[in-house]
């Protein structure tokens, strides 16, 4: 009798999958590692870290530059204020020696023309008494007053004699006051006792005068 049952074929074994090299499994393998392992990329890490050490090379050196040019600047700024100030001295001395100088000029022309009169009054300070009568010695004073007052008239002075003038306080000082019967005549002065003198627009003394007043 034969055997109904049919022979079973063994089933195909499947089809194992190709298992990776031992390489592909090896430390620095993955994709990561890979890039770090590139050559390319290496390459261009280092040309970027050139590139940052150039920068910061050039920014030292910038800095380094500004740095000489503003001591430079500061150097020449100080030599100028030097200068400036020694300039200043000198013509601070120079104005005033100038000032001085025109001053003692100013009194050796002052003195030039008092010399005449100074003169004059040793002349009558040395007269003998018992042949010169006083008309001749007031004649003589007379003489020198005139002397000295034209000189000093030419230097600048000028006399203050304000008698039948309104009384000026800015130039006279009232040493007395009088009475007066006509309204017209109040605040004028009567009589200097003594005269006031003006050298070149400068109040030297005002003049001391006795002032009308009336009461009405």
């Amino acid at each position: 009798m034969r055997n109904s049952k049919k022979k079973t074929e063994p089933k195909p074994m499947p089809e194992q999958e190709t298992m990776g090299s031992a390489d592909d499994y090896a430390p620095g393998a993955s994709q990561g590692d890979g890039e770090r392992g590139d050559p390319t990329f290496s390459s261009s890490a280092d040309a970027t870290a050139d590139t940052s050490a150039g920068t910061e090379t050039d920014a030292v050196e910038e800095a380094t530059g500004t740095s000489m040019r503003a001591e430079s600047d500061l150097a020449s700024e100080r030599d100028k204020y030097l200068r400036l100030a020694a300039e200043y001295d000198n013509f601070r001395k120079r104005a005033a020696k100038e000032r001085q100088d025109a001053g003692s000029r100013a009194q050796a022309d002052l003195v030039r023309h008092l010399v005449e009169a100074l003169d004059d009054v040793a002349r009558f300070a040395h007269v003998d008494p018992a042949t010169t009568d006083s008309t001749t010695i007031v004649q003589g004073v007379d003489m020198v007053e005139k002397k000295l007052l034209k000189a000093l008239a030419n230097a600048g002075l000028e006399v203050i004699n304000p008698v039948g003038e309104t009384f000026d306080p800015a130039l006279h000082e009232a040493v007395a006051t009088e009475p007066t019967s006509a309204k017209e005549d109040d605040h004028v002065v009567s009589r200097v006792y003594q005269p006031g003198y003006i050298f070149k627009s400068q109040l030297l003394r005002p003049a001391r005068v006795v002032v009308k007043q009336w009461n009405g």
